[in-house]
């Protein structure tokens, strides 16, 4: 029980997955659906195996298989294995998107400063590299 247990939250591999589809396909019986199964959908699994005698399961098997190939290992971890893709990642490239905006808002208000002789070459450059040095 503990073995069945471990083997069901175990993270799914997208490749395990594809090659299962693939042999699916091609084999319909004993192991139709078998990737149904190693994924966790059992109920489609068992579809599969009920209509094994009959094309159904075998084109379903290719079009699952291509749909795994085709979808990106985040959008796999998030359907299969209830992993989310990075939100640390994806927050921290958007505080990176808008603090360059705003870096290169800064500069071209620093450039039109010195334009109107507002601020001398030497101030300006102090200032741009201030503001550039806070990209990295």
């Amino acid at each position: 029980m503990q073995q069945l247990e471990k083997l069901l939250t175990h993270p799914k591999s997208r490749k395990v997955a594809i090659i299962l589809a693939l042999l699916s396909t091609i084999v319909t019986w004993p192991i139709a659906g078998v990737h149904k199964f190693y994924l966790g959908q059992p109920v489609w699994g068992v579809i599969y195996l009920l209509l094994w005698n009959t094309p159904i399961p075998s084109i379903a098997c290719a079009i699952d298989a291509v749909w795994y190939f085709v979808q990106g290992e985040d959008q796999f971890n998030a359907q299969f294995n209830n992993l989310e893709s990075n939100p640390h990642t994806v927050y921290s490239k958007h505080i990176e998107s808008l603090q360059v905006n705003v870096i290169s808002d800064g500069l071209r208000e620093l450039d039109k400063l010195r334009e109107e002789g507002l601020l001398s070459d030497y101030e300006f450059e102090q200032k741009r590299r201030k503001l550039l040095d806070r990209i990295s």
